[in-house]
């Protein structure tokens, strides 16, 4: 594990056509009752009733830690300690939200704030690019407005990008060449794709979908393709397309596991093609996993759906070149007693439940090729840390997932003293899930 710590002091915030084939459920696993599948609500957006000062006795919503496609940046908004001369008498303290920028691949992780003359309002969005810019997406009115903020020295330069009219837009998941950025507006019947960063006139549309989409999953490394998750106008069941960015947004069906399901995609791995979907097709919302391009049916595994808790995947090991049963996959397992982390494999068929360091960025992550899950953290001793866990081993017979969280996982809290372990595109024809035969 390594940490760091930055001098100035934060608080309180953290970050196809028709499949061939029914979906099946994976029959060699006992049956588990049942348990909450929708994912947990994401921090973010809305952190405050609109103010740029939140008092410190209040609890904002704490937006999200937005880590770099590669890993080698994290952005988020970070609340910090001011004094306002409103309040000095009565010696109470403001916050005031700033952008900061975190350093994730050098030999140790430090974080930059990066505030302006003016305090960001807390629906302020903020994604990080590979040149260490942060792209911050601010609502002005009827308009949002997008800038570059970067350091200057002791200060942070800002360069204007332009504004988009619209009620609504949401930043894309980071683009998978770390240049560009992308984001959502959503019309009566139609969503817009924008380009708001990387191209050479401003922000510009580059897309338009019929229907209101969500989510957001790159499926290639070149960020051309753009999976979204899709309900048509008029209502109707939400499928997954893919939108093809270089062809004047072609879209393709994704998936379509029963004619009247809701399947959406929520991660995907370029190398390996697995896919990590979200579906009702089993009569109630599901994990389940594909791969693309394979001829097998969505399998919905009993592992991924333990008792009482909510489980949601945030990361997928890269590198593993046709071997997507191999890609270890990390989750947000959240319930009673907090959030911690889950890993799982499709051929291992376990979910090993292992604890989370103190102050995680709960749901953020990313693997490296060597299956080294590495997870952001900040707490009142550390500003910017990063836990380092190898992924654990599928081949112990008899062994069985721990009960309680982190048990036996060998994981140590962040604040302690002991440290934690070290440890191509694929066309998409008429039906992208079938096509390649894998094993198992």
């Amino acid at each position: 594990m390594t940490v760091c710590a930055i001098e100035k002091k934060t608080v309180g915030a953290t970050g196809a056509a028709k499949d061939h084939g029914d979906a099946v459920l994976e029959d060699s696993e006992p049956e588990a009752p049942g348990a909450p599948d929708d994912p947990p609500d994401e921090a973010g957006g809305a952190g405050g009733a609109g103010g740029a000062g939140v008092p410190l006795g209040a609890v904002p919503a704490p937006p999200a830690l937005t880590i770099a496609a590669d890993g080698s940046y994290a952005a988020r908004l970070a609340l910090a300690e001011v004094a306002e001369a409103a309040t000095e008498a009565s010696g109470e303290a403001g916050g005031a939200w700033f952008v900061e920028r975190w350093t994730l691949d050098g030999p140790e992780p430090y974080a930059v704030p990066l505030p302006l003359d003016q305090p960001e309002e807390p629906d302020s969005e903020v994604l990080p690019l590979a040149d260490g810019r942060v792209l911050i997406r601010r609502r002005v009115a009827d308009r949002h407005a997008v800038s570059l903020l970067y350091p200057t020295g002791p200060g942070t330069g800002e360069l204007p990008l332009g504004a988009v009219e619209c009620p609504d837009l949401t930043l894309l998941p980071p683009t998978p060449d770390g240049v560009s950025a992308y984001a959502l507006s959503s019309g009566a019947h139609s969503t817009s794709v924008w380009l708001v960063a990387g191209g050479a006139f401003g922000p510009e549309v580059v897309a338009e979908v019929p229907g209101h989409c969500s989510g957001g999953v790159w499926l290639d490394r070149a960020g051309r393709m753009l999976a979204l998750d899709r309900e048509m106008p008029g209502g109707g069941p939400v499928k997954a397309v893919a939108v093809d960015l270089e062809r004047g947004g072609e879209v393709t069906p994704l998936l379509q596991i029963a004619p009247n399901s809701n399947d959406r995609l929520l991660l995907a791995d370029p190398d390996s093609g697995l896919l990590l979907i979200r579906s009702d097709a089993p009569g109630h919302d599901r994990l389940g996993w594909g791969v693309l391009g394979s001829c097998l049916p969505v399998r919905f595994p009993e592992s991924l759906r333990p008792a009482d808790v909510a489980v949601t995947p945030f990361a997928v090991q890269p590198g593993q070149m046709l071997m997507p049963e191999s890609c270890a996959v990390a989750l947000r397992i959240d319930g009673a007693a907090g959030s911690w982390v889950g890993v799982w494999r499709p051929a291992g068929r376990r979910l090993h439940q292992l604890a989370a360091p103190q102050g995680w960025q709960a749901g953020r992550g990313v693997w490296t090729r060597d299956g080294v899950l590495r997870l952001p953290y900040a707490d009142g001793n550390v500003a910017c840390g990063v836990a380092l866990l190898e992924a654990p081993v599928d081949d112990e017979r008899g062994a069985r997932p721990s009960a309680e969280p982190g048990a036996e996982s060998g994981m140590q809290p962040s604040a302690t003293a002991a440290p934690l372990p070290v440890c191509k595109p694929i066309p998409l024809g008429q039906a992208p899930l079938t096509g390649r035969t894998v094993p198992g």
